[in-house]
């Protein structure tokens, strides 16, 4: 029996709207990069883009477990000597909120070509309207009982 390869042709992209209102940041990431990746599509290959776009509103409104607001850090480099800064999660919610759910997405969909192209099918926004109401969009509906209850 040969291996199944989905051609270009047969693949269907469709887009989903996700409210992260009060969902936790780790669940609602790895959703989120299954969905992208295509993983949950019976003609999934590892090695194409089978997934589907999503776009995620309210980040702001995301929650986080433990004390993770204060202890886990972000940080980036200017590429300068002494050009290392770190800020933790709580401020980078206050001044960047879609920052926070697109690193989380990053650090779980491949670390390849295949992964950078796949980051453009995720758009992220602080507040609840998008302006991507011309791909008609599907609502994708996900409660804390869908992915999971917190320990």
């Amino acid at each position: 029996m040969k291996t199944y390869t989905p051609k270009g042709a047969e693949l269907e992209h469709r887009w989903w709207v996700l409210d992260a209102e009060g969902l936790i940041l780790g669940r609602l990431a790895s959703v989120v990069a299954s969905r992208i990746r295509g993983k949950d599509k019976p003609g999934f290959a590892p090695h194409m883009d089978t997934g589907d776009f999503v776009v995620v509103i309210n980040a702001e409104k995301i929650r986080v477990t433990g004390r993770k607001l204060e202890q886990k850090m972000y940080g980036r480099h200017s590429g300068y000597p002494g050009g290392f800064r770190e800020v933790t999660l709580g401020r980078q919610l206050e001044t960047h909120p879609e920052r926070v759910i697109e690193s989380a997405v990053r650090g779980m969909l491949p670390k390849s070509a295949l992964g950078h192209q796949l980051m453009g099918k995720l758009k992220v926004y602080a507040g609840p309207k998008h302006p991507h109401a011309a791909q008609k969009p599907e609502t994708w509906a996900l409660d804390a009982a869908t992915i999971g209850p917190v320990q």
